[in-house]
């Protein structure tokens, strides 16, 4: 499958995973891998996380108004960022219902706070009802959502439902169905969920996969293993033979050493391909990975790597043919 035709199969691409595997990372990625392929990308930030514009080589962090992240050297893909918070929904979402001089003022009087506590999930809906009025004005071709960890996540994709089984009619009761008319609707948005491959991650990814699709009734996409990685074939041979075979003369305690590193590395790479193949027999998607990279940061260097490495994963999968 080529990237076109993946980034085509929604339009908006919600990026989940439990905090710490690299979810934002991978969210920016997805999004490059779009605009290196043709496509205008609007990338979502709903916490503010300073790695997204780190990741483009930005200064500072999103802010509400969107910017240019990222312009395709070749051909007209782009990807631009926002934040947005339930706050900023709030304000829209008032204005838009001819309240906009009274707005700012309920909001900075905390009056969110209140009603988040009478209407539970409101904000969630707030925030998602501004991504499916994105989606609705097509402002991108692609939108790439870097939802919370995956403990607020399952709040986060859930709380329509929730609310549209609670409220019995007015304007959040419309607000609450549209938003889970988009996010049961495959053809305009999907979940990845982003995974180390390692045991703890994995489990609560596979939980997280089945509770969403049960309670959220979103289409799940492909699974991001991040941080793959394979010993090299090198490794199949002792230190002491490596050493023989390039006419090099080592200690006793060198050879130790070179081959107690050998044994971890194997023994990390066994981990990996245990817990793999593990999420690959719980929780049957295909999966995509990407490389574990030794580097202090995550920047433009870097954030091509893990684009260029989606992108050729993508390539090995199999297009669905009639849903199958």
């Amino acid at each position: 499958m080529d990237v076109v035709a993946f980034c085509a199969e929604s339009r908006v691409v919600v990026v989940a995973g439990k905090g710490g595997v690299g979810k934002t990372t991978i969210a920016a990625a997805v999004a490059r891998m779009a605009a290196e392929a043709g496509l205008r990308v609007l990338l979502v930030d709903l916490e503010g996380r300073s790695g997204i514009c780190a990741a483009f080589g930005r200064p500072g962090n999103l802010g509400y108004e969107q910017g240019t992240l990222f312009t395709a050297p070749q051909g007209s893909g782009w990807v631009e960022g926002r934040r947005l918070t339930p706050d900023d929904a709030l304000l829209e979402y008032l204005a838009d219902h001819g309240l906009q001089r009274v707005s700012r003022r309920l909001v900075s009087s905390g009056v969110l706070d209140v009603v988040a506590t009478a209407i539970p999930g409101i904000r969630d809906v707030l925030v998602l009802g501004k991504v499916k009025q994105l989606e609705r004005a097509g402002v991108a071709d692609l939108i790439v959502v870097d939802a919370p960890a995956t403990g607020h996540a399952m709040t986060f994709l859930t709380s329509a439902s929730g609310l549209l089984e609670a409220a019995r009619g007015g304007p959040v009761r419309s607000q609450a169905a549209e938003v889970v008319e988009l996010l049961t609707d495959p053809a305009r948005c999907r979940v990845l969920l982003v995974t180390l491959p390692e045991e703890l991650p994995v489990s609560e990814t596979i939980e997280a996969a089945y509770l969403v699709e049960d309670r959220a009734g979103v289409h799940l996409g492909p699974v991001v293993v991040n941080g793959w990685e394979e010993a090299p074939a090198a490794l199949a041979v002792s230190a002491g033979t490596a050493a023989e075979a390039a006419g090099v003369e080592l200690t006793n305690a060198q050879l130790d050493a070179l081959e107690a590193a050998r044994s971890f590395r194997l023994r990390r790479a066994a981990l990996v391909t245990e817990q793999v193949d593990r999420l690959r027999q719980e929780l049957p998607l295909p999966q995509l990975h990407t490389p574990r990279l030794e580097a202090a940061g995550i920047g433009p260097v870097e954030l091509s790597q893990l684009s260029s490495a989606l992108a050729a994963e993508v390539g090995l999968l199999v297009p669905e043919v009639d849903g199958v």
